[in-house]
């Protein structure tokens, strides 16, 4: 008899489990495309990106925050509006995952059915409306400036095992070795009107980077009274054997809305050759500015 009850509890508990989880819907999300605007027209340069996440909604319920590619199970079956948002590494950092906000969420209707896998492969593009300043090496005017301190300069690159299609025809590069130790450099966007980031509002810096030294990022906030440097962002050195192309974006709101009111901004960078090296290099493309 004891046998006979032990089994009984068994089994409503296994009946339990069943009802109180029932067989899901999947939804598969392939990695992001990023496709241009025609809206537009160009203006928003290289289609590089580095789209990382996505913010996943069924039905306008949030599922959750994802690093694509992924595939995860939803309590939902019949005809469901997804949409997807596309998330960075805001600044780099893994911990910091952040919808991307100058880029179009991803939306469509589709008919989920349980046990069966959905698969979507969403597709983005920049907004309308956003204001971009860029340095991507393709005219003859560079528009980043050494300093008199920088022992070394920045020169358009175009070496073919470097370049990869979506960078163009040329890059920016720095050398640095035991004679030539230090570059400081400085953007002059303001000249194109690109000093202007306005204050409160969400503004970016991205670029692409392939580098075997340190370079460190900032913020160059240039008053009548004062010019406050702001150093930012480090882009860690890569193994010279496996260095490969990588693209960051770097929050610009909090240190604009810290800066004098009567600020204009130019970005900078500095790097000296690291510690133990005899040389290295830095190269960088697609140095693009992005607000409203």
């Amino acid at each position: 008899m004891k046998i006979i009850v032990a089994a009984f509890s068994i089994l409503l508990v296994l009946t339990s489990c069943v009802k109180n989880n029932p067989d899901p819907s999947w939804i598969e999300v392939s990695e992001w495309t990023l496709e241009a605007n025609p809206n537009l027209s160009g203006l928003e340069g290289e289609l590089t990106a580095n789209i990382t996440e996505a913010w996943l909604y069924v039905d306008d319920e949030i599922i959750g925050v994802f690093e694509v590619p992924f595939k995860v199970p939803v309590l939902k079956e019949g005809t469901s509006t997804i949409k997807i948002f596309p998330a960075i590494k805001n600044n780099g950092i893994s911990a910091t995952k952040k919808i991307y906000p100058f880029l179009k969420e991803y939306q469509i209707t589709v008919d989920l059915t349980k046990n069966q896998i959905t698969t979507i492969n969403p597709v983005t593009h920049y907004k309308d409306g956003l204001s971009f300043f860029i340095e991507d090496f393709e005219d003859a005017a560079v528009k980043i400036v050494s300093d008199p301190n920088s022992s070394t300069g920045i020169f358009p690159g175009n070496d073919p095992l470097i370049l990869q299609s979506f960078n163009g025809n040329f890059y920016g590069r720095v050398d640095l070795n035991t004679t030539d130790t230090t570059w400081i450099a400085y953007t002059n966007f303001e000249t194109i009107g690109g000093g202007d980031i306005p204050r409160g509002a969400e503004a970016y810096l991205e670029i692409d980077f392939y580098n075997t030294n340190n370079v460190i990022t900032g913020l160059l906030a240039i008053s009548p009274s004062s010019t406050k440097p702001n150093p930012n962002i480090q882009l860690n050195a890569q193994i010279p054997s496996t260095v490969k192309w990588k693209k960051i974006y770097i929050d610009l709101r909090e240190l604009v809305g810290n800066s004098d009111q009567q600020a204009y901004f130019e970005h900078t960078f500095q790097a000296e050759l690291d510690e133990g090296d005899t040389e290295g290099f830095i190269i960088i493309d697609n140095i693009k500015l992005v607000h409203y």
